[in-house]
């Protein structure tokens, strides 16, 4: 590929470690839901489905799969109470980890302009980016509040790019709806897929189905596949 001039990333489970925070709220909602004790590995199977990069819509298309009628609504109510937090409990928000740090980020702000595409609300977003010096280094974000359609439509993506050409931009996510999304942008994407991700063959193959220039095992090590 020809060095990008722009680089735009999704967030969760890329720039943030989101198990212990979206993942597990999600498990636990279902629990609340269903009132049956869902496995990790079932989660991941839920989260490789596409339209399921927003958990509210995957808690409510997997609860009914499983005889509980849900309307989205429903789930992102049920969800929010383990997210965020209810009747001075705290949420599993607090429990999210940065990937990467804010040197690392500036030091790509030097060479590229940096942005983000992210499933997140606005306010999921500035709750865990405000407080963070490195996020005055992305010069557009873009949350699920700022479109009108969510990934894996393009919208995001798009209005990042207004005019520009999608082939000067990279797009980095961890999910089938980033890669439907850059894929639909023709924007070049490139996934993160550590080792021993649940079932990583299947996802492996269905990234580079879907364009995937490389597959990351981390985004520390996107350096090493731009060129120089």
């Amino acid at each position: 590929m020809a060095t990008p001039k722009i680089l735009i990333f999704d967030v969760d489970g890329v720039l943030v470690d989101v198990r212990l925070s979206f993942w597990l709220s999600a498990l636990e909602t279902m629990r609340h839901l269903t009132g049956k004790r869902v496995a990790w590995s079932e989660l991941h199977k839920w989260k490789s489905k596409p339209g399921n990069n927003d958990d509210w819509n995957m808690v409510s298309n997997w609860a009914t799969a499983l005889g509980r009628p849900t309307t989205y609504e429903e789930a992102r109510d049920a969800f929010q109470q383990f997210y965020w937090g209810k009747n001075g409990k705290l949420g599993n928000v607090r429990k999210e980890k940065l990937l990467v740090s804010a040197r690392r980020i500036e030091k790509w702000a030097r060479r590229f302009e940096l942005n983000l595409f992210t499933g997140r609300t606005r306010k999921e977003f500035s709750y865990t980016f405000d407080r963070w010096p490195a996020s005055r280094q992305f010069r557009t974000v873009i949350t699920m509040d700022d479109v009108p359609r969510k990934k894996p439509y393009p919208d995001g993506l798009l209005k990042i790019l207004g005019e520009r050409d999608p082939a000067t931009a990279l797009y980095v996510g961890d999910n089938v709806d980033d890669a439907l999304s850059a894929r639909d942008a023709r924007v070049p994407f490139m996934a993160i897929l550590p080792p021993g991700t649940f079932e990583y063959r299947k996802r492996a193959a269905r990234f580079r189905e879907l364009g995937a220039l490389a597959l990351l095992q981390r985004v520390t090590v996107l350096d090493a596949r731009l060129p120089s």
